[in-house]
């Protein structure tokens, strides 16, 4: 196993990979920016470097600069966590060229799922089904509503460079089709360099569920079941779960699922950790949205049903390990739900609330596990996300996981912050949620 990791990223995950690193004997090396001085993944880590300025295109997204670091600190191995770098193919050809591994799928497997729009047609080449939508980029708004009106409002315009819900807006006719094409292609631009666009159909009131793969360079495609992820607002995740309740609903279809996943990453010859996402309507007709080529925020509900360690296995597959378990050796253990509790203000449109942590506790107890960044005195700016920590709950049965997660917030202080906790708290207590009846529009119908 690697002696020294640099761990390219910040915050809760940064802390979250430390410790997986810390168990299996491995160093590591922090980086940080400006505003990220002192904070609690700095301390976790053996050593902590100045990457620049506060803004993450002067520090998290700096290549050069973290790859000096590399250099200096000696490391082996570099593990993006999520976000900023993490699906940058051109980091991971930068990170091979100087020498060093890079914890994560090659960079040609990225670079095709990067392209939803080329992602879309690969899936349904590997014989994947894929949710109605252009065949390419949509290249004016004439082609965007002649689309629309073939398939029938409403529709979804995404930034082909997306990921994430970012670039992401739903038309239900010929006036809002127009401000969300242009809004895409300006976020597109922004976000990722890139102004590209595509479109689908609308799938009403959908659920989203996703499937775990884990592949070796030796051959092995392995899925750890799935996630339920239809609690969302701004088309992003808030509480995540596992397993989905619509799998009691309708039988063979987790099989269904897992065996498209696995089929999808095989074609595609993926190699570490991925997901494969899906949108699945109430009869269960289920559709390919995207493939997040890294880790997942939400990686750690499937952690506590299987008592797998997926950074730990992302380690010992980048440095060349063949998997020593089977399908058949993954199992499931009772149920695991995760709320991210965030900064943010739910009744005002979800806006970011960043400020300074006065006073901090977190919850403790059986079946609870809290992945966080955050400390007394630790500062939520306004350069990042706004996520504060990862509450994660553990139990035999569902009714079980939600009473310790509820218990769990009850008891988590943040003094200082406005967060979502009590929205957290409505969500788990409503009868949609209870009866795992929630689709992805059904938060911001609530708010």
């Amino acid at each position: 196993m690697y002696d020294r990791v640099l761990i390219a990223n910040r915050g809760e995950i940064a802390v979250r990979v430390a410790r997986t690193c810390e168990r299996l004997g491995i160093e590591t090396v922090a980086v940080y920016s400006d505003a990220d001085e002192g904070a609690p993944h700095t301390k976790v880590a053996d050593e902590a470097y100045r990457i620049g300025p506060a803004p993450v295109v002067e520090s998290y997204l700096d290549i050069p600069s973290i790859l000096d670091v590399a250099e200096e600190a000696d490391v082996q191995a570099i593990h993006p966590g999520y976000g900023l770098l993490s699906e940058n193919a051109e980091f991971v050809d930068e990170v091979e060229q100087a020498g060093f591994d890079f914890v994560g799928p090659r960079p040609e497997v990225m670079t095709l799922m990067s392209d939803k729009s080329d992602a879309r047609a690969f899936a349904r080449d590997a014989g994947v089904p894929v949710v109605p939508g252009t065949d390419g980029p949509v290249e004016d708004i004439e082609a965007a509503i002649e689309f629309a009106e073939e398939v029938e409002y409403p529709v979804l315009v995404k930034a082909a460079a997306g990921g994430g819900g970012i670039g992401m807006r739903k038309a239900t006719d010929e006036e809002s089709l127009r401000k969300a094409y242009k809004a895409c292609r300006r976020r597109g631009e922004s976000a990722f360099g890139d102004s590209t666009v595509y479109m689908e159909k609308y799938i009403e009131s959908p659920r989203h569920i996703e499937v775990q793969i884990l592949a070796d360079h030796h051959g092995s495609v392995l899925h750890i079941f799935e996630r339920e992820c239809s609690v969302q607002r701004r088309h992003q995740k808030v509480i995540e779960e596992t397993p989905s309740p619509m799998m009691q609903q309708i039988g063979g279809l987790r099989n269904e699922m897992t065996d498209a996943a696995v089929a999808l990453a095989e074609a595609a010859n993926y190699s570490n950790a991925g997901t494969v996402e899906f949108v699945v309507d109430e009869e269960g007709n289920f559709y390919f949205i995207e493939m997040n080529t890294r880790l997942q925020v939400e990686h750690t509900v499937t952690e506590m049903i299987t008592g797998l360690d997926i950074v730990e296995q992302q380690l010992r597959v980048a440095h060349g390990e063949p998997f020593d378990f089977r399908q058949e050796d993954i199992k499931m253990r009772g149920h695991s739900i995760q709320c991210r509790v965030y900064a943010e203000n739910p009744q005002k449109r979800f806006m970011p609330a960043p400020g300074n942590i006065e006073g901090y506790e977190e919850p403790t107890g059986e079946g609870i596990r809290v992945d966080s960044g955050a400390e007394a005195g630790y500062e939520v700016t306004r350069y990042y996300d706004p996520l504060v920590a990862k509450v994660i709950s553990h139990a035999d049965h569902r009714p079980e996981a939600i009473d310790r997660m509820v218990d769990a917030l009850e008891n988590y202080t943040i003094e200082g912050l406005t967060t979502n906790i009590d929205m957290h708290l409505e969500v788990l207590a409503s009868d949609a949620f209870q009866s795992g009846a929630v689709h992805t529009s059904w938060l911001e119908e609530q708010y």
